[in-house]
């Protein structure tokens, strides 16, 4: 595979499984309903895969490195006209499971250093669908947990992962 059709393969959109969502922003409207902006990110699973397909599992690596302050260096090195490329990005490490977060977080910005991903940037704010208190039993597998901030009091709900655009998956038989 030549250089252009590898990065072509790298930024192709990925299958909706392999996209998560985070909270960005929750709260409670001055009209009393719960709102949530959203982030779409690949995960780290399909990240290694799609790098498996380009470069074949021997054909790329990554590396950590542990900043000052907390943080994590993430450099993922791919095998091209027999010499190593690498590209590094970094993040903070996480709340929960602050380590293995952090590695995580920087290794998903050190691929969309490689294209893989990128295109979510472009995604235009994204708002969930919300509810207050527990989800109906038929969401319930995939809402996921809130607390929505207000002036008169916090209130716990839950947001489902939105659709992505049709843009934004892959084509039919890719």
């Amino acid at each position: 595979m030549n250089a252009n059709e590898a990065i072509e393969w790298l930024q192709k959109p990925f299958k909706f499984e392999d996209i998560e969502w985070r909270a960005q922003q929750a709260g409670i409207s001055n009209n009393g309903n719960p709102y949530c902006m959203v982030l779409a990110y690949v995960t780290n699973r399909a990240i290694m895969n799609r790098l498996d397909e380009v470069f074949g599992p021997f054909g790329w690596q990554n590396q950590f490195r542990d900043l000052p302050g907390g943080g994590v260096e993430c450099g993922i090195s791919v095998l091209h006209d027999s010499q190593w490329i690498t590209k590094w990005d970094a993040a903070s490490q996480t709340q929960i499971e602050a380590t293995k977060g952090g590695r995580s977080d920087s290794m998903k910005r050190a691929a969309v250093q490689w294209g893989i991903g990128r295109y979510l940037y472009k995604l235009d704010a994204t708002f969930a669908n919300c509810g207050l208190g527990f989800p109906p039993q038929e969401v319930k597998s995939v809402a996921t947990k809130a607390k929505f901030k207000s002036k008169s009091g916090d209130q716990w709900g839950y947001w489902l992962p939105p659709q992505l655009p049709e843009w934004a998956l892959p084509k039919e038989g890719n």
